[in-house]
């Protein structure tokens, strides 16, 4: 008998279906999966998908995602057919804006590890005979994308997961989800309650309704998406062989295809072509007035995800289509409809624990391309607690509340689809929703002339118009070069001036945004000792920077912790994750011995942060306080109590750009007013209000690293060059012992810190980094790093790739040499911060 524990799985479409799988193949076999609808056509996205495979992604964890699901259907087959047909992709530009997004989009490939090539229009045309080559002006071209046939994929897995031993359902609606003490104990049903200790929702976009039964909620709208297939295209017929059409899937021959500058992607269904267009406007779907279908009418043209096709809507695209295809003219719109996918606020899936009940997982807003990845990754952070995949692109909970509401979740989804080809900059920010959080200062920043962009939906101001005048006393070693116009775009010269002001006399920089959180009880010590590779067991009034890992020994986040008193300390958290996870550990700390209870705060709306940093910052702190700043009374990473200007102040001797100052908390309604205080005793010393744009060069100049950028749950802190933060002779935390195992073997790769030797070139991330001739590893951070005159970047190399050895880093399909240098660039002594 199976030991597994007992596992519901809502959904058998291609997530659910791969995901029994996953687990019966690692040995779990007591799950259930309960399908609403029947089991050869359960009627939701699924069962319509297009099955179109284009791995290259942006994010490196959505295309190892879509790598896996490549090849576990090319391993799927029945009666000698392949579920996948790996006919290749092609991306073709036919504007020079999209030319230079596909050589971008090639560094991303090459970045994680999938083969592709630029081709101009000649080899495009060879490729795809169809296209008309004079529109195009090149492509990008991935041999190993391809078909996935979805729906023939899902009853082969079915069949494989039922043989062993894994229990499908079909036509049971869910209507309930069962729990006790805050924990799932099973799914209701028409037939009874299944019994569970674990339920993962992969119901698609019905995943919002199955989360409504926990008290969950899941970010993410239906929308309505046009697809059409054309009648017979003479071009076509005969070309594939009747074989091969044993799965329409496979009935092709000619690469995938998009079209993005026109919002369209092709593929063949044996001598007819598919049609996907984004072109149309959004046309959100509410779940309640979906159709019923009973089990035994559903069919190809009519089940719940299928809707009525809006053809007025899809007749631009049907020009733009025989434009790029002339041999569509001889062809007509045999078929089409509007059918319902899921997107989400920024477009990634939702995966993860919900913070409230424990047990309950989803595993939605997953697309084909990434079905049988994400499933694996579940799979794994069921059974070994975490996936091999970091998966922090895609936690459930890293959207703040604000972000998970109706209105805000339709609005950006709905964005999300507009936007899903255009070419966007990395630092590209939403045009709406906006002001959804400000700070204390936001009024003040205005003033300034503050250029605002938004994360998390707080306004963060990059720079201020009000220090332009500071460019004409700018000395000339401090001017950085001119920029080319992707990298210039979302910069100003002005963060020059601003980095320039921090470095030599004093700046103010809006530090609300970060997440705070109070951890408190009895029992706040023993579970950040727990969770923390740092020693937070600390007299009050110690900062202490730590890890938080997982339990492979991987950077699970990187956060500060400063004990305010026995039982309070304040954490400097990365997100919403964190909070979710710090708030399950304290939760499940308290249920095992209610002596150690522990309470976890999110109180960064309640409170604001200002960083006074400079070599004057003790100047202008000595006009408005009487508390003792000097070394001996506030040592670096220290903390206390204070007053400024009557203001009741926890200032934190921190510093992420790598001078001297603090971190001042107060309660958001005296924000404004410590501002002012600050900004006019400064005006001797020169003070300025200065932004992220500066921020981020002084910060890597500083080498201080950011999680989910510089360092990941994939990689540990040796590797990451934090393995100070690593308590020495700790033991009893989590990771702990895989670390002490890692530790052993030797290092394979490492973060470095790049300067790059022509002085001017600025890269913005993720570009694939060259040593030795072959691609390496990939860039993390890059700036203008204006102390030292040159560019930044970090990036991940192999460990024998060491200080002075030149690599080259690919930048729009140039290679751009840089020098791996030592690291940190600036006040490596520390100097500065300690002073």
């Amino acid at each position: 008998m199976s030991t597994s524990p007992r596992v519901v799985i809502i959904g058998a479409g291609i997530v659910g279906a791969n995901l029994a799988d996953e687990l019966s193949t690692r040995g779990w076999t007591n799950i259930t999966v309960v399908e609403q609808g029947p089991l050869t056509l359960a009627g939701g996205s699924t069962s319509h998908a297009p099955g179109l495979v284009f791995q290259t992604n942006a994010s490196k964890a959505m295309t190892e995602f879509a790598s896996y699901t490549v090849d576990k259907l090319l391993s799927l087959s029945d009666s000698g057919v392949s579920c996948f047909n790996q006919v290749g992709g092609l991306e073709v530009a036919t504007t020079p804006g999209r030319l230079e997004d596909l050589k971008r989009k090639l560094g991303y490939a090459a970045s994680w590890g999938v083969e592709g090539r630029l081709i101009d229009p000649d080899e495009c045309a060879k490729h795809y005979p169809l296209l008309n080559q004079e529109k195009v002006l090149g492509g990008l071209y991935v041999p190993s994308d391809g078909l996935a046939s979805a729906a023939r994929a899902v009853g082969l897995l079915i069949a494989k997961a039922s043989a062993a031993g894994v229990t499908f359902r079909g036509s049971t609606p869910v209507t309930g989800i069962e729990q006790t003490g805050g924990k799932v104990t099973g799914v209701e049903t028409p037939d009874g309650v299944i019994p569970a200790d674990i339920v993962v929702s992969c119901a698609g976009f019905w995943g919002p309704k199955i989360g409504a039964m926990v008290g969950m909620s899941v970010p993410l709208l239906p929308l309505a998406h046009q697809y059409v297939k054309t009648t017979s295209v003479p071009e076509l017929v005969g070309r594939n062989d009747a074989s091969r059409l044993l799965d329409p899937a496979n009935g092709a021959w000619m690469p995938i295809l998009r079209h993005q500058d026109k919002d369209l992607y092709y593929r063949e269904h044996g001598d007819r072509m598919g049609i996907g267009s984004y072109a149309h406007k959004p046309m959100p779907v509410d779940l309640r007035e979906l159709p019923e279908v009973a089990a035994a009418d559903m069919s190809e043209h009519r089940m719940p995800s299928r809707l009525a096709f809006t053809e007025e809507d899809f007749l631009p695209s049907w020009k733009d289509s025989k434009e790029l295809l002339p041999a569509l003219a001889g062809a007509g719109i045999a078929d089409g409809f509007n059918g319902i996918f899921s997107f989400t606020p920024d477009g990634g899936p939702l995966v993860g624990e919900s913070k409230e009940v424990e047990g309950f997982f989803v595993a939605e807003a997953v697309w084909v391309t990434h079905s049988a990845g994400v499933a694996r990754a579940v799979a794994e952070l069921l059974i070994e607690g975490q996936s091999r995949i970091p998966l922090h692109e895609c936690e459930v909970s890293r959207f703040e509340e604000i972000q998970t509401a109706e209105s805000y979740v339709s609005e950006t989804s709905q964005q999300n689809f507009v936007e899903i080809y255009d070419v966007l900059h990395p630092l590209q920010p939403r045009v709406s929703p906006r002001e959804l959080r400000v700070s204390p200062f936001n009024a003040r920043q205005k003033e300034l002339g503050a250029f605002f962009l938004e994360a998390q939906g707080w306004e963060r101001p990059h720079w201020f118009e009000a220090n332009r005048g500071l460019l004409e006393m700018l000395p000339e070693e401090w001017r950085a070069p001119e920029r080319e116009p992707w990298a210039a775009m979302f910069h100003s010269p002005i963060s020059a001036a601003e980095a320039w002001k921090t470095r030599t006399a004093v700046a103010l920089y809006d530090m609300t945004p970060l997440k705070r959180l109070e951890v408190s009880g009895p029992g706040a010590e023993a579970l950040l000792q727990r969770l923390s590779a740092g020693k937070v067991d600390k007299k009050p009034g110690a900062v202490t920077y730590c890890l938080l890992l997982n339990g492979d020994g991987g950077i699970r986040s990187d956060i500060t912790v400063a004990r305010l008193d026995e039982t309070t300390f304040q954490v400097g958290a990365n997100g919403n994750i964190d909070f979710a996870y710090l708030t399950t550990e304290a939760r499940k700390q308290t249920a095992g011995d209610v002596t150690q209870w522990v309470q976890v705060r999110d109180i960064t709306g309640s409170t604001c942060c200002v960083g006074l940093w400079g070599p004057l910052a003790r100047e202008v702190m000595a006009k408005v306080s009487d508390d003792d700043f000097s070394n001996d009374g506030l040592k670096y990473f220290r903390t206390k109590k204070v007053r400024i200007g009557g203001i009741p102040v926890t200032a934190m001797r921190l510093s992420y750009v790598g001078e001297l100052g603090w971190e001042l908390y107060t309660t958001a309604e005296n924000g404004q007013k410590l501002w002012d205080l600050l900004f006019e005793a400064g005006q001797e010393q020169g003070i300025i209000a200065a932004g992220r744009g500066a921020f981020n060069s002084l910060r890597l100049e500083k080498g201080y690293r950011l999680w989910g950028t510089d360092m990941t749950p994939e990689h540990e802190p040796f590797q990451a060059g934090l393995g100070f933060s690593v308590g020495k002779d700790k033991e009893g935390y989590i990771g702990a012992e895989a670390l002490k195992a890692r530790r052993e073997l030797p290092i394979n790769r490492r973060l470095r810190c790049l300067t790059v030797d022509d002085g001017t070139s600025v890269v913005l991330g993720k570009e694939p980094v060259y040593f030795k001739g072959e691609p390496a590893g990939y860039v993390t951070s890059a700036a203008y790093g204006y102390t030292v005159r040159k560019p930044i970047a970090y990036a991940w190399l192999p460990a024998e790739a060491g200080e002075g050895d030149t690599v080259e880093i690919e930048y729009f399909g140039k290679r751009i040499p840089a020098t791996i240098s030592a690291d940190p660039l600036v006040d490596p002594t520390m100097e500065k911060l300690r002073g």
